[in-house]
């Protein structure tokens, strides 16, 4: 990962107080390469300024000696203005005469009369110019002794600017540390400002992140900005939004519960039917065993009969409760789930002659990652729909397999009858199956996309608008061994 990339996963409360350091850095170094250079060019003047009346004030004292050549008149004068220049800081002063040799110097020891004027003199020096050493603290000047238009002699000095490298130091210092000082100050206060003015988008963040896991919820008053503005906007915006969302998932719920009754009712009116059927010949069996249950052959005819319808009264209710009793463990999905609604199908598909052809996969098989009554109650819906759709003596067929090395449950649902809608299509297939099913008019089908969602199934139609429909649900499953199966169930 390079420097750009860290730098944009870097917090903005981080990025924010960097970026104002960096800057206070940047034209703290500007401003001291322009202050320290304007002191450069102030002590190259000042230092003009104190040699040229050091120089001045010697020129005047010393030109006659040096006319006549008077080496101990010259030395005197050296020596008496020591004093009085002392506040000049001079290290050292040669006067030559008209040859160049050196008529008298402040320390004869180190430079004697008449010998040649020192390199680190002849080298350096220029008339009236003044050349500064600042790694030996020294300056060097040199001032020519005229008379009357013409040159007799030359005044060679150098002077002590220690005080000056240590005013520069301390200088230095100065700016370096209020510099940092003030990158400092500046980045604390721009991380105090990024922190107050990313607060209130870390608080949306992280709201819409609760909502995106789960169930939104609004933004509390406290947790408002302190004054109206953009932010403040927003998250009434937000709150908005919220308390829309939680209105419509109670709609849904309740047009959902409603709808689930409504076919509850519709179902158990179907069974009613089925079921009062058979209670008359159950009653006449009791009737012939009062009279004739002396007979041996009457009573085991009439036994049998009645054997047999309440056993089939058995299987529809313990069907119907298996469906629509809520499960008390999350018990997995097994081949008997999907009779079940062969059995609970059959009292609406009698009703209206109708053929309901069947065909299950072989074997037994347990989906451990499905719960057993949420698969079975789409299927159901899906074959109710059906047999609405056949209409009077249609044709529905159901056909249950293993795809995909056992790895896929497909549930195929047809029927003879007209075909679903563009709309009731779309409650199956679309990405935005509550919209649809308002437009479809019911809610029906959307709980069959519901259930299927949620078992992360998915959902084919084929045909329709007028032609005939299979509708297609095809379920991720995970086999399993009859020990499974049995534990299982």
């Amino acid at each position: 990962m390079n420097v750009i990339e860290r730098l944009k996963r870097t917090p903005l409360t981080i990025r924010a107080p960097v970026m104002v350091a960096t800057l206070m850095i940047v034209v703290s170094v500007i401003i001291s390469e322009r202050v320290l250079n304007r002191l450069n060019e102030m002590q190259q003047q000042h230092l003009e300024s104190v040699f040229g009346t050091y120089f001045d004030g010697l020129s005047t004292a010393l030109i006659p000696p040096v006319l006549r050549q008077d080496v101990w008149e010259t030395y005197d004068v050296l020596d008496r203005t020591r004093v009085v220049f002392k506040s000049v800081s001079p290290i050292e002063t040669v006067v030559t005469g008209r040859d160049g040799r050196v008529l008298a110097s402040s320390d004869p020891q180190a430079i004697p009369v008449l010998s040649d004027l020192p390199s680190e003199y002849s080298a350096r020096n220029r008339p009236d110019e003044m050349a500064i050493d600042w790694d030996a603290h020294t300056g060097f000047g040199v001032r020519p002794l005229i008379y009357q238009g013409k040159t007799v002699g030359a005044i060679h000095a150098s002077f002590d600017i220690s005080h000056l490298i240590a005013e520069r130091r301390d200088i230095l210092h100065t700016l370096l540390a209020t510099n940092a000082a003030l990158a400092a100050i500046f980045a604390a206060i721009g991380y105090v400002l990024a922190r107050r003015m990313v607060k209130p988008v870390t608080t949306l963040a992280e709201h819409m992140r609760s909502g995106a896991a789960g169930t939104p919820h609004a933004i509390a008053v406290e947790e408002f900005p302190s004054r109206s503005g953009e932010f403040a906007d927003l998250f009434h915006g937000f709150n908005t939004l919220v308390e829309a969302e939680r209105e419509r998932s109670a709609l849904t719920n309740r047009l959902a519960e409603e709808e689930k009754l409504a076919s509850l009712g519709r179902l158990a009116s179907s069974m009613a039917h089925e079921i009062n059927n058979p209670l008359g010949g159950l009653f006449n069996s009791i009737d012939t065993l009062k009279r004739h249950g002396a007979d041996a052959s009457v009573r085991e005819i009439s036994l049998s009969l009645l054997e047999r319808g309440l056993g089939g009264i058995r299987d529809v209710v313990q069907a119907a409760l298996a469906t629509y009793r809520p499960d008390r463990s999350d018990r997995p999905l097994v081949v008997q789930d999907l009779e079940d609604v062969r059995l609970l199908a059959g009292p609406a598909v009698s009703s209206r002659s109708q053929s309901l052809n069947w065909s299950s996969c072989s074997g037994e098989f347990s989906v451990a990652a499905l719960p057993g009554s949420s698969v079975r109650q789409a299927l159901l819906n899906l074959v109710l729909n059906a047999s609405a759709a056949a209409g009077e003596g249609g044709t529905i067929s159901v056909q249950v397999t293993l795809e995909d090395a056992g790895t896929t449950l497909v549930l195929s649902v047809s029927d003879s009858g007209a075909g679903l809608t563009q709309a009731a299509t779309a409650v199956l297939t679309s990405p935005d199956p509550l919209t649809a099913s308002r437009a479809a008019g019911g809610l029906g089908l959307w709980m069959v996309r519901k259930l299927v969602d949620d078992a992360s199934g998915r959902i084919e139609v084929r045909g329709g608008d007028g032609a005939a429909t299979m509708v297609i649900v095809r379920l991720p499953v995970l086999t399993a061994t009859r020990e499974d199966v049995s534990d299982a169930a």
